[in-house]
């Protein structure tokens, strides 16, 4: 029997594999493939695996860019698509903890007292603004438009 030791007297150590160790944050986590071993170890299934995984990743990525001027959560699926591609691709892994940590630091920074009242005075002033801007148009115009569908 082989216990992995020329030495006699010594026994082999099982790695622990309780899944205490399998807690780990997304930066220790290294980069690469999620495939199962048995699809990595060979070469020509694990490059079929990779090739659908990119054909669906675009797929959800080619859909979430044809819903952002449409109504329906267009940047949401994008980073679906990215997550799907993540799963294989070192680039996609590393865009994809490149965005979280931006959105972080975008959101960390929206909660400062300062930037929420900037943006609150902002957004008054802007409405404010268009709101002049209709009420000029109202009282020169009023309420028809400038087009007139009806005649066509």
């Amino acid at each position: 029997m082989n216990t992995g030791s020329d030495e006699p007297g010594e026994v082999a150590v099982a790695p622990d594999e309780t899944g205490t160790d399998e807690v780990r944050s997304e930066q220790e986590r290294g980069l690469g493939s999620r495939a199962p071993e048995f699809i990595k170890a060979r070469r020509l299934l694990h490059v079929s695996w990779q090739v659908g995984v990119f054909i669906i990743g675009l797929a959800v990525v080619v859909t979430g860019i044809i819903m952002l001027p449409l109504p329906g959560p267009g940047w949401v699926v994008i980073f679906g698509g990215m997550a799907i591609w993540a799963t294989e691709f070192v680039w996609a892994q590393l865009v994809l903890r490149w965005t979280k940590r931006k959105v972080t630091e975008a959101a960390q920074r929206a909660l400062d007292p300062k930037v929420r009242r900037r943006n609150i005075i902002l957004t008054t002033i802007g409405l404010v603004i268009v709101a002049v801007l209709v009420g000029i148009y109202v009282w020169k115009f009023g309420m028809a438009m400038p087009w007139k569908i009806e005649n066509q």
